[in-house]
């Protein structure tokens, strides 16, 4: 039943792909021009990543994957969307930066022998666990491609944003996963009036969900913070703070909107 979920979502991030590579949003000709694509967020929180073994899972079209190799990081990036990575390998390509990209479900990972407790980072960020199901068979995975005293480190958005209605106005979704959220798009975050059409769906994940499904397969939880702002303006209704990050009007400060975890795989 879940692949005819990811059938449609990877027909969204086909459609997507060229759309969010030529947006202001990406701003890839900054990329190409040596600007990182990783928020001072990650940086600090991760470290040094110089010359280990970093998987990044689902990358997109490769902008965050080809910034960890520029930090030193020997690097492979996974989607599912065979529109982004070939992307990500045209990039990688034009810029001459070393990286593997590999277009595959999450899930299906740990049908790749060579990657089994293969690197020393597992790496992903900002929307991506929505669009996975079963958080269980996540952290499995997760195991599965470290190397024992490896590191899981994950920034995202707070499920709370992902229970309000499109415009911050009221609560429409489950803050548990109880649903699965269908929706029916045009355009898409980067430019809403972009003229694509696609079909959505994605599960909403709590905060205990998420620490849960970590722990039950091994991982030791090093830090898990909250923030009360989003690093990219990728929703309605928002207004820049002076810090240079993004909050929705009239209830600035007042919700969380992303949190991060480092964890640590010691079997």
């Amino acid at each position: 039943m879940n692949e005819k979920y990811f059938e449609a979502n990877r027909d969204s991030w086909n459609k997507r792909a060229q759309v969010h590579k030529d947006s202001d949003f990406y701003a890839l000709d900054s990329f190409k021009a040596g600007k990182t694509a990783l928020n001072q967020l990650e940086l600090s929180e991760m470290g040094n990543v110089q010359g280990k073994k970093l998987i990044h899972l689902q990358c997109h079209f490769g902008m965050d994957t080809l910034s960890w190799a520029r930090e030193g990081a020997d690097v492979t990036g996974i989607d599912f969307s065979p529109q982004a990575i070939e992307i990500a390998n045209e990039i990688k390509d034009e810029l001459n930066i070393p990286a593997t990209f590999i277009c595959s479900n999450v899930y299906d990972l740990t049908q790749h022998h060579k990657l089994k407790n293969a690197f020393d980072i597992v790496f992903t960020s900002y929307g991506v666990i929505g669009w996975l199901p079963d958080l269980e068979k996540w952290a499995e995975t997760i195991v599965f491609l470290l190397k024992p005293g490896g590191t899981f480190y994950m920034a995202e958005f707070h499920p709370v944003v992902w229970m309000m209605d499109e415009n911050f106005e009221y609560i429409k979704y489950f803050y548990h996963n109880q649903e699965i959220i269908e929706e029916d798009l045009t355009g898409t975050y980067t430019d809403r009036n972009a003229p694509i059409t696609h079909k959505n769906y994605s599960w909403n994940h709590s905060i205990s969900e998420v620490l849960n499904a970590l722990i039950h397969h091994g991982l030791t939880i090093n830090h898990f913070n909250e923030f009360n702002y989003s690093v990219h303006n990728c929703f309605n209704n928002t207004v820049k703070g002076n810090d240079g990050y993004w909050r929705i009007k009239g209830i600035e400060n007042k919700i969380p909107m992303m949190y991060s975890v480092k964890a640590i795989y010691a079997p």
